[in-house]
């Protein structure tokens, strides 16, 4: 799962929306953006980090002289290095730290569900608008049929397949 800026205030609302909806949470009505906004910016922290990482990496692979194709190997390291959690670890991350400031936010009055109660609510609404990267693997790889998987030029089109793919859907 791939966390993008654009599907950041979704989440968000959904979050607040679904918890105080279920009884989770009690936001009071003016203050529901508030508390959006503050699953927001706890996502949009996660993505400032994961761009420090990724601007780690570049740096390192410059120092180094590799090429870009060690970018992946390169960038665990430097996660390891800031503890930085990658993928669905950050996502559980993420997670984890919403649920955390919901139990501090001056936005949020009460809340009265467990932990793990909320966190399963979070990580379905979170898998819903996360997975697209799957969706949109699926939906390359049968435009890409004409070319032989793990070819130079398979690699190529793909790259371009998928970023076309998220332009057109807003991702990027």
């Amino acid at each position: 799962m791939k966390l993008y800026p654009k599907v950041i205030p979704a989440v968000a609302r959904e979050v607040i929306e679904r918890l105080t909806k279920d009884g989770d949470v009690e936001v009071e009505p003016l203050r529901v953006g508030d508390a959006e906004m503050d699953m927001a910016s706890i996502m949009k922290e996660y993505l400032a980090a994961e761009e420090r990482v990724n601007q780690a990496t570049r740096e390192a692979l410059e120092r180094r002289g590799y090429d870009h194709s060690k970018f992946n190997q390169v960038k665990r390291e430097m996660a390891d290095v800031r503890g930085f959690k990658m993928g669905d670890e950050g996502i559980e991350y993420v997670i984890g730290q919403m649920i955390e400031f919901l139990l501090v936010s001056r936005n949020v009055e009460e809340v009265y569900a467990e932990d793990n109660v909320i966190r399963k609510k979070v990580f379905q609404i979170m898998k819903r608008h996360l997975d697209i990267d799957e969706d949109l693997d699926r939906e390359v790889r049968g435009r890409l049929k004409h070319l032989q998987e793990g070819t130079p030029a398979w690699d190529v089109e793909y790259q371009k397949a998928i970023d076309q793919l998220r332009r057109n859907k807003g991702l990027i």
